[in-house]
């Protein structure tokens, strides 16, 4: 499997998507947050969607030049319509927005609609946490296909309803949550089966509601289980209130229009904790919490206790100085989108 740069794989994806119709602008914003998303370890969210994206951009169903508009606003909230424009676009554009509004009003909350896939959810939270505010978001595919079951059913009704929220602290690495309230992340499942390995027993079931560890019986016809295996009922219950925040409210509709296009609905919410208390002594004191809790003694089988966005952090240092492995699907499915728009794939220093 080729390893490359996060630079030459970010020259790379941008240069796709121009050649797809993007302005420049818009092909450097999704190229990186893909390649952010391969360096976080996340490769289900990195350059292995590129070529659905352009193949959405050839069907009509994402518009690679569209910018955002402003359906209504008022002082402390921003409704957004995308125009079926990249989902990272648009979000950046959002949350920048809520930003903005909370550096006044102190909490600031947007709802999204009509544009594309957002890529990792994580990236637009920290932004709030990089300029000093808590942000939230919760994300929605509003009429697109459902993968996962309602606790104790075996029809999919639900998609993946990820949830993330980021607080600004004096950590070296953020703190960030991003977390699905299915199982698992509808791309770690295509990342599975592309590398043709087995998944954890409590992900999915087969076509005729058995539990299986083989990712080829979802694209059978199975379905994904909610978070919480056993105690399904609460990650259930966090992916109603997802889609019914990022979904119902910016008017996305639910169930499945078998003739929509990938519609990700979006609720941000940026708070000031300088509302509440002086945002020096916030900070200090969420990274001392986090101390005190890596302070735990690790239980058999683990090394440290981590925080929440621990990993990822550590991940991209690592792939920063190695390079990112790009499995050989996803690397073949590259060359044949470069080959139509006559890129040339990245140079890899090893395979």
């Amino acid at each position: 499997m080729p390893v490359v740069s996060h630079e030459r794989l970010f020259a790379f994806a941008a240069a796709i998507y121009q050649a797809a119709g993007a302005p420049p602008e818009h092909a450097a914003i999704v190229a990186r947050h893909q390649v952010s998303a391969n360096l976080a370890g996340h490769d289900s969210h990195g350059v292995r969607l590129l070529p659905s994206y352009v193949a959405a951009i050839e069907r009509g169903h994402l518009d690679p030049a569209a910018r955002p508009s402003v359906i209504g606003e008022t002082g402390a909230a921003l409704f957004v319509r995308g125009n079926w424009g990249f989902g990272q676009v648009v979000s950046e554009w959002a949350m920048e927005r809520c930003i903005a509004k909370a550096l006044d009003t102190r909490l600031a909350a947007a709802a999204v609609r009509e544009q594309g896939h957002v890529g990792r959810l994580a990236d637009y939270p920290l932004m709030a946490a990089r300029a000093g505010f808590i942000g939230i978001m919760l994300c929605d595919s509003g009429q697109a296909p459902k993968q996962v079951v309602p606790f104790g059913g075996r029809e999919a009704r639900l998609g993946t309803n990820p949830i993330s929220i980021a607080f600004p602290s004096d950590l070296e690495a953020p703190l960030v949550v991003d977390m699905a309230t299915s199982a698992v992340a509808l791309g770690k499942l295509d990342l599975a089966r592309a590398r043709g390995q087995a998944i954890p027993p409590g992900w999915i079931l087969d076509r005729d509601g058995r539990p299986t560890t083989d990712p080829d019986d979802f694209y059978a016809g199975g379905v994904m289980l909610p978070l919480g295996g056993s105690e399904g009922h609460k990650g259930y219950a966090l992916s109603v209130a997802v889609e019914i925040l990022a979904a119902l409210l910016p008017g996305l509709g639910f169930g499945v229009d078998p003739q929509g296009r990938h519609n990700d609905g979006a609720f941000m919410l940026v708070i000031d904790p300088s509302a509440f208390r002086p945002l020096v002594e916030f900070k200090a004191e969420v990274a001392a919490f986090v101390r005190y809790l890596k302070a735990t003694p690790p239980a058999e089988g683990f090394s440290e206790v981590l925080y929440p966005g621990e990993p990822e952090y550590q991940a991209e240092q690592q792939r920063r100085r190695a390079g990112i492995l790009i499995e050989d699907s996803t690397w073949s499915q590259l060359l044949a989108t470069a080959a139509r728009y006559g890129v040339a794939l990245p140079e890899a220093f090893s395979t």
